[in-house]
């Protein structure tokens, strides 16, 4: 194409229909979505707070063999088992004592270490005498009572059971209320008689009458006998209801009960057999079953998996039944445990014999529980093959699939598990599974996936018993098990961080401490295992000391650089926690160089990787209780490194970099008191100074304190400053400079990597403007303070106070706190000590330490103390302005008593006493903290492995998406048909016309929804264009000195973010602005974009252009350079150094190659960068035809796109990207404003001062021109201050210095 040849196609059809899948989205990370705080705190109820044993055992059997009770008849033939003996079968003494010794025998298979006593068919002595001594050595443990009562008459309605006189000749009655006693509390009572359920009401009127006795003695001021007690923690097991039989079937034993409890498994058989109606199982006797090959205690025989099996069953039918009260009996007793889950088979056997088990406290009925139906089908599968097995001892035993086939139904209840669901049966099942080699993988998987399910989840399974399976998995050496247990255990610590004593007393964490330092872990499993340790030694000495031992440190420094980012934020966060507040550690870390180690990760590309960074550093240098030289070296070191992470882009990482400072000033607290002391004198003497403006070439005014010009080169207060008026935009051309006096304010130093210091930060100085202005010196300009250029204190002072004007209301809080802690001492401490050795400064420090302060005499010097107020209840800091304070008066006058700021309602007042200000100075200021550690751990208790909503296509909200991208598409084709008429179509009807608050300085179209966007100086207005309404009015926050210069839609194509851009080089991002959403405005970041803005006499504040597909922020101004940000890394990428000696007042860049940068200045050139080159050597073209303030300039789309200039004399160029000359120019009258280009459409609009606004194509043809409003004696329009083009449709939106704002659209176009 030839250089004066014009490509029209940059103007044609849209490029071809983005995918809005495709783009990606900002500042919609977790860190930009909720709050930086921890999860709510739930109390964990599945610990067991006191554990109880049953250490003895009262066997008491009143059998009188041979003889049968006078009030029963019982059938012939009847039930004659006891204990599975035969007492009949030999004679009744021998009967006795063996039904006895084989009673004991089954007890102990449940608790062996118990102490067991027999009474066997005993007087009422000896029953006091045996419960009395078993209570007296169990003390506060469990004891248990066992009453056989088959050979005595049945219960009483008195509460009476029956024993036997010495010479066997009568019964006797033993009163239930005795009983209790003689036996106290906690104990658990088993009665197998007839009538039983009698025993239980007994006991609990009996309970009723004790609890009154003990509250009238304890109401009448006695105190509580030994034999008074409480029986709340007593536990019944009756074999019957109060008016019924035990079953007289001969072929059961007589001690049904018994049996069920103590012999569960042989008695199941049994019943089996018996019930076995539809003979499922042919040829299957009784006895046959008394044949059962194998071991209870062995799972691989047939007899040891029924058992385990059966375990499995009832602890699930537990768990899905009774009340959490109850089962938590199940994990405190393992005698109770048992006898409890052999009730619930009790219960089923019995009530097919018409006998009702009962119990207190009450248990639901579990007879009928779906899971019985499992029991029975494994009793088929097992029992089918026992007439093989025992006909050939070759024939192999075939595990059952019982197992297998619960795991399979807890894997579908996952598939569509949530909270909102019942809890999935199978979780118990799953925990007795984690016991066999066999299954123990898929059930670890398994149980990994519903821990991630979330809190409710993990709570759940600890409340079942995981607990101990899973301490005791962390002794297997199965490399297969790692990634699994390591899985686990990070979701249990989220929800539980208590456990982290027991991962300890155990050396569970030489499991985690093995995994972490495994190259071949994969960096997620590490990740893990870090936060795992974290946890392990979080404010928990022993923890640490073990981590120590076990070389965590060294293990943590040595993967710093791994490339998950993930890995290395949670190393960093573990370095913190393993230090904090443990000085073996720190100086561990400190012989490994860690805090070198990690200088090098506060530039890491993931934020909160960078703040992870700066936490382990402020806990490094917030915990030395030792102080020493090289304690001392070592912390301001760091403090200066820190210095550098003011500029980062991140909220979160400076709210952490807040923090960091504070433990270096509670360290060094009296120091910065001397420092903040320094700063207030030399404010207080630079008041008394006037300041004078002097207007230099190049558009500069230069602040200095002195008149002369050796002011300029030596004054150690070189600020500049931008004199602002309020005229219209014709004097913007016309006016000169105009002079103002301002204070001199110091500039903030930072520390290079030189190690030198140079100025870039923030100060307040008074505006000729409303309030004050914060500026920024200039980083070109070197200038010396009074304060040593190498004094560590005095910069991270400035640091501070810099901090304390953050954007971010949450950093800015955090150190106001500090700060006025440290400026209320620096007025009362007693001995301020001298921290400035250079002899080269103008102040020093008190060089003598004296009782009374030395700036605060009796009556307070006429400047008075700087200035502390209350915001929201914290201090905060303002510096002193000309006039003071109106809610502090430089006139106040200070008692005896010595009352700061004793006026008004909500202003601190601290009282110091004579006497102990000379004997114990108080603590200012304490160290402040966030909740940046507890935010990460949330990461680990929320679902990881579940597919996101974003993701899910059933989803709302992705199918919320769905529809927003489905707009977006039919809106982009119906903009394509606006696009191909535009060219040669009229653009002046005026479909919109409102007046705006304020008076305009931005404005921008939503590319998919109605809304216009319209800035003023404090904040922004969101027009609804089609309905003609105010939809709601943004308050950007932003201080009173500065005004809105830029303004940006990020993620418009989905849910939209507003970015403003001041003045003062603040960006603030916000979600919910507009009103109708139902939410209230939220700030979703904020930072210092441009840290040394230049105020100028005309300047553009700051400009901004936005890179939807990359994430690029560019923004300059009134600076010499060009700061690229990355916003998915919220860093500064790249600082391009413009060469010129003006402002830019215009940015544009390659959205394709995003390699080439343009940028309009202030002097009219138009500079021309390649990114992709060093910064010296960027800047690849100066195109210098425009002989003024260069409004716009634009790059066309594609890969032959022109550059399109336009300047304030009326001048429209084209350029060809290749040529420093233009190749085509358009001019219009002097005192354009703005110019406007459509990015598809054929149309450009330019707005003057000079009150019209011009419509016209690339070709140079005017197609339309506005000077009045529409209507009959229409308004004339004001002098255009900002214009904007629809992104898609061809509308114009124009504002003007009036406020009035007017969208203009095509005529062909109804109005919509």
């Amino acid at each position: 194409m030839m250089t004066g040849e014009l490509d029209f196609s940059v103007f044609g059809d849209e490029e071809d229909d983005v995918d809005d899948w495709d783009l990606p989205l900002a500042f919609t990370s977790p860190r930009h979505t909720e709050k930086i705080q921890g999860p709510k705190t739930v109390t964990q109820t599945w610990r067991m707070k006191e554990r109880m044993k049953t250490v003895s055992v009262a066997l008491v059997l009143c059998l009188n063999v041979g003889v049968d009770p006078p009030d029963i008849v019982k059938t012939t033939p009847c039930a004659r088992l006891e204990c599975w003996l035969d007492p009949l079968s030999m004679s009744p003494h021998k009967a006795l004592e063996g039904v006895g010794a084989n009673l004991q025998k089954q007890y102990e298979r449940w608790q062996p270490r118990a102490r067991y006593k027999q009474s066997l068919d005993p007087t009422v002595d000896e029953v006091k005498k045996l419960c009395s001594s078993l209570r007296r050595n169990a003390k506060e443990e469990r004891v248990l009572f066992h009453y056989n009562g088959h050979g005595v008459p049945r219960p009483t309605v008195n509460g009476e059971i029956w024993v036997f006189n010495k010479s066997y000749t009568q019964y006797i009655p033993l009163s239930i209320y005795d009983l209790q006693s003689w036996m106290g509390s906690p104990s658990i009572y088993v009665y197998d008689c007839s009538n039983a359920g009698v025993i239980v009401e007994s006991f609990k009127q009996f309970s009723q009458q004790r609890e009154q006795e003990i509250e009238s003695v304890t109401q009448n001021g006695g105190q509580k006998s030994p034999s008074q007690f409480s029986t709340k923690h007593c536990i019944q097991l009756a074999a019957c209801g109060t008016n019924e039989l035990l079953p007289m079937n001969p072929e059961l034993p007589a001690d049904l009960f018994t049996s069920c409890l103590t012999t569960p498994i042989k008695i199941a058989l049994k019943w089996y057999v018996l019930q076995n109606t539809d003979k499922l199982v042919p040829g299957l006797t009784l006895d046959m079953v008394d044949k059962v090959p194998g071991q209870l205690n062995d799972r691989r025989t047939m007899l040891g998996e029924l058992n385990w099996i059966f375990t499995a069953i009832t602890d699930t039918v537990a768990w899905n039944t009774l009340p959490r009260a109850v089962q938590r009996l199940f994990r405190q007793d393992l005698l109770v445990a048992s006898l409890f889950r052999n009730f619930l088979l009790a219960e089923r056997i019995m009530r097919s014999y018409n006998c009702t088990p009962v119990s207190s406290p009450n248990l639901p009925s579990t007879y009928q529980h779906p899971m019985w139906n499992a029991w029975d089908l494994a009793l088929d599968q097992c029992l089918s093959q026992l007439p093989h097995l025992l006909e050939s001892e070759d024939t192999s035993f075939k595990h059952s699939p019982f197992f297998a086939e619960q795991l399979t139904a807890f894997q579908v209840w996952l598939s569509y598990g949530s909270e909102s669901r019942s809890p999935p049966e199978q979780l118990p099942i799953v925990l007795q599974v984690l016991l066999s080699q066999v299954h123990r993988l898929r059930a670890l998987d398994l149980l990994g996936r519903f821990l991630d399910l979330g809190p409710w989840a993990v709570s759940l399974a600890l409340s079942v018993g995981i607990f101990p399976y899973v301490l005791k998995l962390l002794q297997s050496s199965a490399r297969e098990l790692r990634p699994l247990l390591v899985f686990i255990w990070a979701k249990i610590l989220a929800v539980d961080s208590s456990c982290q004593a027991d991962l300890v007393k155990d050396n569970g964490h030489k499991y985690f401490l093995s995994v972490l330092a495994d190259p071949y872990m994969p960096a997620e499993h590490r990740t893990m295992a870090a936060f795992v340790l974290a946890m392990i030694v979080n404010e928990y000495q022993q923890g640490q000391e073990a981590a120590l031992q076990g070389n965590l440190i060294s293990i943590c420094l040595e993967q710093l650089t791994d490339s998950h980012s993930q890995l290395r934020q949670w190393l960093a966060i573990c370095l913190g926690k393993v230090w904090t507040q443990f000085d073996p550690a720190r100086w561990c870390g400190v012989r490994d160089s860690a805090h070198e180690k990690l200088h090098k990760m506060l530039s890491d590309p993931i934020p909160e990787v960078r703040a992870a960074a700066v936490f382990a550093l402020g806990t490094f240098i917030s915990n030395c209780t030792q102080r020493s030289d090289h304690a001392n070296n070592i912390d301001l070191g760091v403090g200066m490194k820190l210095i550098g992470v003011l500029q980062d882009g991140s909220p979160l990482v400076r709210k952490e970099l807040a923090v960091a400072f504070s433990g270096l000033v509670v360290q060094f607290e009296s120091q910065f008191a001397a420092i903040a002391h320094q700063f207030i004198e030399e404010e207080r003497t630079k008041e008394t100074n006037s300041a004078m403006v002097a207007a230099v070439p190049g558009g500069w005014n230069l602040v200095t304190s002195g008149g002369s010009s050796d002011g300029l080169l030596h004054s150690g207060s070189l600020t500049i400053k931008r004199t602002s008026s309020k005229t219209s935009l014709k004097g913007f051309f016309t006016s000169p400079a105009q002079t103002v006096n301002i204070m001199p304010v110091p500039p903030i130093m930072t520390y290079s990597s030189s190690g030198s210091f140079e100025s870039s930060g923030s100060v307040d100085v008074p505006s000729t403007g409303s309030g004050m202005r914060r500026v920024s010196s200039s980083s070109s300009i070197a200038g010396t303070t009074a304060v040593s250029l190498n004094n560590v204190y005095a910069n991270v002072w400035k640091a501070l106070i810099q901090l304390t004007l953050d954007p971010s209301p949450d950093v800015a809080e955090l150190s106001k706190d500090l700060v006025n802690g440290i400026k209320l001492k620096a007025m009362v401490s007693a001995r301020p000590k001298q921290v400035l050795q250079n002899s080269s400064s103008s102040h020093s420090a008190p060089s003598s330490p004296s009782t009374r302060p030395s700036h605060l005499p009796e009556s307070p010097p006429h400047n008075g103390p700087p200035n502390i107020v209350d915001t929201g209840g914290a201090p905060t800091l303002h510096s002193p302005t000309r006039g003071g304070n109106p809610a502090v008066p430089y006139s106040t006058q200070f008692s005896r008593s010595r009352k700061i700021f004793d006026k008004g309602p909500n202003l601190v007042n601290v009282t110091i006493d004579e006497h102990e200000e000379e004997n114990a100075e108080p603590k200012w200021v304490k160290a402040i903290t966030t909740d940046f550690f507890q935010w990460c751990c949330r990461q680990f208790a929320r679902p990881v492995k579940c597919v996101k909503s974003e993701k899910d296509p059933e989803s709302v909200f992705h199918q919320q998406r769905q529809f927003r991208f489905m707009r977006n598409r039919g809106l982009r084709a119906e903009g394509r048909e606006e696009q191909r008429r535009a060219g040669f179509n009229r653009l002046d009807d005026q479909i919109f016309v409102n007046r705006n608050p304020g008076v305009p300085c931005a404005i921008k179209f939503h590319g998919y929804e109605p809304h216009l966007a319209v800035a003023d100086r404090e904040g922004v207005s969101i027009w609804d264009w089609e309905s003609g309404t105010k939809l709601s009015y943004l308050q950007n926050d932003n201080p009173k000195h500065s005004k809105i210069t830029c303004m940006e839609y990020m993620n418009a194509h989905d849910i939209p973010l507003l970015m403003c851009g001041s003045d003062d080089g603040t960006v603030r991002v916000w979600r919910n602005f507009v009103r109708d959403s139902g939410e209230a405005k939220e700030l979703v970041t904020s930072f210092q974009a441009l840290s040394d803005m230049l105020p100028l006499s005309r300047g553009a504040g700051m400009v901004a252009d936005w890179e939807q597909g990359s994430g690029i922020l560019l923004t300059s101004g009134d600076v010499r350079i060009v700061r690229v940000w990355d916003t998915s890394k919220e860093m500064k990428v790249q600082d391009i150094p413009t060469g010129a000696d003006s402002c830019v007042s215009s940015l544009a860049c390659d959205s394709l190659g995003r390699s080439l940068l343009i940028a309009g200045c202030g002097d009219g050139t138009v500079r021309l960068f390649d990114r992709r080159m060093a910064p010296a050597e960027c800047r690849v073209m100066t195109m210098r035809e425009h002989n003024g303030w260069v409004v716009k300039t634009y790059l066309q789309r594609g890969t032959e796109g022109k550059i399109i200039s336009a300047s304030v004399s009326g001048d429209v160029r084209f350029w060809d990207p290749r040529f420093t000359e233009s190749i085509k120019t358009i001019t219009f009258q002097q005192g354009m404003t703005s110019l406007e280009i459509h990015p598809y459409a054929d149309v450009l609009a330019c707005g003057s001062v000079n009150q019209y606004i011009t419509v016209f194509n690339q070709s140079g043809d005017t197609l339309s021109t506005m000077k009045y409003h529409e209507g009959f004696m229409g308004q004339r329009i004001g002098p255009i201050s900002c214009m904007a083009f629809h992104p898609h449709r061809v509308k114009l939106g124009a504002a003007s210095t009036d406020s009035f704002i007017s969208v203009y659209s095509t005529p062909d176009t109804k109005k919509r």
